[in-house]
């Protein structure tokens, strides 16, 4: 027992509370068998490095070989259409190269590129990635994709557009809350009509060859671009096919082989069948205990989230799952840190493993950068100061919360290389191996990509930043609206609550009002009626009242954002003790204005740690009870037009980098600089008729997210969250027309370059699929 002593001694706590190291777990347990013997001991021995991960449960993914084949043949069955269409397409291009060569199809014989399998290919006009058939110069190696080609020959490329520029000024600190700043003019971005000139010019040939572009468009201007492949399409040959060089056309000749075989049943019929959630009339069943109500769309089936606990996963719980996310929505498992063998993730027992002050072998990973909420810059910080504030709280010199996100700690590539425990554990934890496994899914078409071949970063991926109950307006701790390229599943592996001071609130309440006139002078002109009775201190709410009367103007408010409230402002709320009670100026808050009655997201009791959590407003009823960590809003695919629809419109009233109102919208979701607050999300449901699922996410939980749903988050407490990207089969034609609207973007957007070669990795998958079920047939074709 000296050991256990010691242990609770050096975390200076008294040993009925256990170890800030192993939260949760009392002396009495710990005695039982020390945490070495358990498997998850936070010594710096077994944190780092030289230590290897070994006897962890739930690490690897356990199916038999006939569970294996029945996956083979489902993902054949979802795959097979795209991979017609990508030999269509390849079939189009081959024709008209034998065209212009004189030959017959069977004599074409197309060059292989000179490519390592090391190296990525990119179209050099769109930046999406080659994965087998392209156009090249013989002369200086330009290459051109096939929709590239295609649009071209049609006389309307979309890729390569120009270059756009955005400049936000530093307008200084006092600007940030509500301030003037200084009066800068924005310099006036023009093309250049070279450039326009020389892309209008650059056309294919009468006979469908394409010359290769003028060099300021990345070509030569001389040569005639050839078709080439990444692997061998010769029909010539004889020689048997490798599967790692099968030619998409005889891959498809053989899938279809099978899948007559087999006598493969139609997916959407597949997908049409009964599902648990609904009665016998075809009704959601209110009774059951794995719906999570997220949204009140008026008829609408889709408005209840399949969440399940991840103790209580049976086998049949896999269809009922691939049921849900056959139909694009979010799927939500509770308590998945129970999978896993209990390593902690406080935070700062993720900076001892990381810090390796005296170890020559591992670098200093002391400073790190992260990025402030209010202004949307990088700053450096000190990463046992940011886990300092993570816990106790950070504040201003106008005593405004300071939200602090930490930007790729660790390096994204370096996850489970600085933190090997942590990175096994989260493994562990993931429910549905068969999707989410980034080794072994076999249901994770990205795992199939070959062993040497550059591979996409899929994760995983920490995310680490403070959080405030409260909707603060601006400077929230938030993940803007964006859209992942790939499926994702993102756990929540630990919170910390860190109440406003009480001094602070009055503070913040008056930084509100500024940050309103500042809203209302930028978006509608110098209204000094408004800025008098904010002086005289008139309430804000009474305020928007006049003016919205006055000058009939709409509302807006929110995180960056310069939208006006008319009916209600951001009220300033003062959580009370276990009794959860909301005030307003000393006024008691807690029923809600009518807004937040219409607005409120219910989340059932069983649903929420056991509290009854109702998000509304910004009054968050005994939250600080629940195991809440973050607000998480996903829209529906089907929504997506409307919802871009709605930012264009609204974009003035958002805010961004210096604080600054958004100058222009090149893309409403990929340009992540958008977060829609509730009064936000009101005005879209009135003007357009949508809403996202939104739902709070529970320590433990994991929620996983279809490719191509745009999100966004706010963490309510400070979070430490997990992410891991995924591609599963269902989602494959998303995550190809996602990759065709990125191309579209200009050159020097954040989200331009096509990083995921889902193409080339469906190719892969079903290079490996055909191969596994050819086998299994070749004994009973004997």
């Amino acid at each position: 027992m000296l050991w256990v002593e010691h242990l609770l001694g050096v975390c200076n706590l008294p040993s009925k509370y256990g170890c800030r190291m192993y939260p949760n777990i009392e002396e009495d347990y710990i005695a039982e068998a020390c945490p070495v013997c358990r498997g998850n001991c936070n010594c710096k021995a077994c944190l780092r490095l030289d230590v290897p991960v070994k006897n962890l449960k739930n690490l690897d993914l356990d199916i038999s070989e006939d569970e294996e084949f029945e996956h083979y043949k489902y993902m054949l069955q979802v795959l097979l259409p795209f991979l017609q269409w990508i030999s269509e397409e390849q079939m189009v291009e081959k024709n008209l190269e034998a065209k212009r060569r004189g030959l017959l199809l069977p004599d074409l014989k197309i060059e292989k590129a000179d490519c390592p399998i090391d190296e990525c290919v990119y179209c050099d006009i769109c930046r999406t990635s080659i994965f087998d058939f392209h156009q090249s110069c013989p002369r200086c190696s330009f290459d051109l994709c096939l929709t590239c080609c295609r649009e071209i020959r049609d006389g309307h490329l979309q890729g390569g557009e120009e270059e756009v520029v955005f400049e936000y000024i530093d307008l200084g600190f006092d600007y940030l809350h509500g301030g003037k700043g200084e009066k800068v003019k924005l310099p006036t971005e023009t093309s250049s009509m070279d450039d326009i000139k020389s892309k209008s010019e650059w056309k294919a040939n009468e006979d469908s060859t394409i010359p290769c572009p003028p060099e300021d468009m990345g070509g030569c201007g001389l040569g005639i671009l050839e078709l080439k492949c990444m692997f061998s399409h010769s029909s010539t040959e004889k020689k048997k096919f490798m599967f790692s060089e099968i030619p998409v056309s005889e891959l498809v000749r053989k899938a279809e082989e099978i899948a007559k075989t087999y006598n493969l049943m139609d997916v959407a019929a597949a997908h049409s069948q009964f599902c648990p959630c609904f009665n016998s009339v075809g009704e959601v069943d209110l009774s059951n205990n794995k719906l999570r109500k997220a949204a009140s769309r008026e008829g609408s089936d889709d408005n209840y989230l399949y969440c399940l606990g991840a103790q209580d996963i049976q086998h049949e719980d896999l269809k009922h799952f691939q049921w849900h996310w056959s139909r694009d929505e979010p799927v939500i498992v509770s308590d998945v840190l129970e999978s896993a063998s209990g390593l902690s993730w406080e935070p700062f027992v993720m900076w001892r493993a990381v810090r390796q002050l005296k170890h020559l072998k591992h670098d200093t990973l002391l400073k790190v950068k992260a990025v402030d909420c209010l202004d949307c810059r990088e700053t450096d910080v000190n990463i046992h100061e940011f886990f300092t504030g993570y816990t106790e709280g950070r504040y201003d010199r106008y005593s405004w919360p300071v939200i602090l996100k930490l930007k790729d700690w660790p390096p994204y590539t370096l996850f489970e290389e600085h933190l090997p425990r942590h990175g096994a554990e989260f493994i562990c934890c993931l429910p549905f191996k068969e999707y989410t496994h980034p080794r072994k899914g076999v249901l994770n078409i990205a795992v199939r990509l070959p062993d040497k071949s550059l591979k996409p970063d899929m994760g995983p991926k920490m995310y680490i930043a403070y959080g405030a109950a409260q909707e603060l307006g601006r400077g929230d701790s938030v993940t803007k609206l964006h859209c992942d390229m790939s499926d994702a599943v993102n756990i929540l592996t630990h919170t910390a609550e860190v109440p406003l001071k009480m001094e602070s609130l009055k503070n913040i309440e008056k930084l509100k009002k500024r940050h309103f006139v500042q809203d209302q002078r930028e978006l509608f002109g110098d209204f000094q009626a408004v800025d008098e009775k904010v002086e005289t201190n008139v309430s804000v709410v009474e305020c928007c009242k006049v003016t919205a009367d006055d000058k009939n103007i709409s509302s807006g408010s929110g995180d960056q954002n310069t939208g006006i409230t008319v009916e209600q402002a951001d009220p300033i709320v003062e959580l009370n003790g276990d009794r959860g009670e909301s005030k307003l100026n000393g006024k008691d808050f807690s029923s809600g204005s009518e807004l937040e009655k219409n607005e409120g997201a219910k989340v059932d009791q069983e649903n929420s740690g056991g509290s009854d959590t109702t998000i509304s407003g910004n009054k968050l009823d005994r939250l600080e009870a629940s195991q809440g960590g973050a607000i998480w809003d996903i829209f529906r695919r089907q929504d997506v037009q409307k919802l871009q629809e709605y930012l264009n419109k609204h974009f003035q009233e958002f805010r961004h980098i210096h604080c600054c109102p958004l100058q222009q919208v090149v893309h409403p979701i990929h340009d992540q600089t958008f977060y829609l607050t509730l009064e936000h999300k009101r005005k879209l449901k009135e003007e357009y008729g949508i809403e996202p699922w939104t739902f709070v996410q529970n320590l433990g939980d994991a929620v996983f997210i279809p490719a191509g749903c745009p999100h966004q988050v706010r963490n309510l407490k400070s979070c430490i969250k997990v992410a891991l990207n995924f591609v599963s089969p269902e989602n494959v034609g998303k995550c190809i027309r996602l990759t065709e609207e990125i191309r579209t973007l200009p050159q020097n957007h954040r989200a331009k370059e096509d990083k995921l070669e889902v193409k080339k990795m469906t190719i892969c998958a079903m290079r490996h699929v055909v191969e596994c079920l050819e086998q299994k047939l070749r004994p009973e074709r004997t």
